[in-house]
This record gives structure tokens, sequence and C-alpha cells, in this order.
């Protein structure tokens, strides 16, 4: 949408981040679980028919618990505010970076850490979550200088989009086992091409851009649509605007 007339005219445009907001914010939860737990790998000794407990324990990483966990948020915008209530809820500490600290520390985070600061996040956070809009100072964000700030047995969760994240740099990490592993909903390219080396990494959870889907999400999606339209005709200010010169 943002092509360069647009931005440049008084046309309005909206987004629907509030409706996508709680739902991708479960799947982030759900995300972290599979993580944890080795719920993917359960699935492939299921799938061979092997009782796989003792290769789940001396595997890296172990099964482990989600309580006590450091959850590091790169973007505290609508997915982010809900991550942290379902992270809070679970008894993980919250750390997040974003472009304005000075907005504030919102309830249920400990600390807030400027741009600038998001190496030190990173070497802090069990889970390190991407949920912010790519930008120019956003793209590519995750390459591999970050990732080697992580911790061994840390993963990384992106829900925002797949040019955040430097997928060559992402591929080798997994590969040599530098990091505990990913979970990804969306790519550089989607679909994702069948020849990717994305697919065929164990310690790496693939979801096909499905966070926001829901079987409520149109009926959400057409009460926000309703509203701005009404608000549109009556000249109120409408719900979910962006900023085109940010991009967000």
């Amino acid at each position: 949408m943002m092509f360069p007339e647009l931005i440049a005219s008084d046309v309005v445009l909206t987004n629907a981040r509030e409706v996508h907001g709680p739902v991708v914010a479960e799947h982030v939860i759900a995300l972290m679980f599979a993580l944890a737990k080795r719920i993917p790998d359960a699935v492939r000794f299921q799938q061979t028919h092997v009782w796989g407990q003792r290769a789940m324990w001396e595997s890296f990483p172990r099964p482990r618990e989600l309580a006590g966990a450091t959850v590091g948020l790169v973007g505290l915008g609508s997915i982010g505010r809900e991550v942290v209530q379902r992270v809070a809820a679970l008894g993980m500490r919250v750390i997040a970076a974003r472009e304005h600290p000075e907005k504030g520390t919102p309830p249920g985070v400990e600390q807030v850490f400027a741009a600038s600061r998001l190496d030190e996040l990173l070497s802090l956070s069990d889970y390190v979550v991407l949920c912010v809009p790519v930008t120019p100072s956003t793209q590519g964000v995750m390459n591999a200088a970050r990732i080697a700030k992580m911790m061994p047995d840390a993963c990384i969760i992106n829900v925002g989009r797949g040019p955040l994240i430097d997928e060559a740099a992402l591929i080798d990490a997994l590969q040599d086992h530098k990091i505990g592993g990913a979970a990804l909903d969306v790519f550089e390219k989607e679909p994702l091409p069948a020849d990717s080396p994305l697919w065929g990494l164990d310690n790496l959870l693939i979801t096909p851009h499905t966070a926001g889907l829901t079987d409520k999400l149109w009926e959400r999606q057409y009460a926000l649509y309703a509203e701005n339209l009404r608000r549109y005709l009556t000249g109120q200010e409408l719900l979910g605007a962006v900023d085109k010169r940010k991009g967000y």
C-alpha cells in the first residue's frame, strides 16, 4: 500500500492492528510452549512410533518451564502489549525495546530499553519476540551480529514481518546450534519456497503466516470496517490510522 502517490496524498490509510493483536499474542504463547516443551520433537517421534523420552531429555535444549523465563519483546505495539498480559500471567519476566522509550513502561513490563540498547535486551532474554513493523531501521534488525548476542539456549519468535530477520544468518545459527531454536510465522518470501533450507531445520518451528487467522477474524474485521465507515461519514477520527511517513 505504501506507494509514493498514496504517501504524498491526503488519503487516510487505516489498518486492523487492534483486530490482530490479541490473536497473534495467543499464537506467540503457543509457539513458546511448543519450543519449551519440545512439542515438534514429540510429534516427530510419534510419527515414527518411537518413545523419545530419553532422546528429548538428553538433547539440547532440554524441555523447560516458562515460569521464571525472560521474554524480550522487540516492539510494544498492539501485539506486544497483548503478549505482555499473557506472558506475565504465566509468571514470565518481561523486558522490551521500543523506538520511543519516553512513552513509558507499560504495566507488566519490568524494563524498557531504547532501540540503541537492543543488544543488551538480547543478552538477557530466553525468548526474543519480534513484533515490530518493517521500516528502514528495523529491516534485518536480527542479523548475524545480533543473533550472536543471544544466550546459547535462547529462542527467536517472529510474528512481525519476515524481513526483520536475516534468514541466512538465522539458518547458520540454527544449523550450528548457536541458539536454542526459533519459531517463524513470517518470511522474507511468502509462500516459503519448497527449496528453502528453513524447511529442513529440526530446531525451527514453521507456521504458514497463520498467527492472525481464527474463526472470528472476519467478524471482527467487518465490525471495525463498519465502525470506520460510520466515523468517516460523520467526520470523526478513524480507528487504526497509519502514519504513512513512518510506514505504520
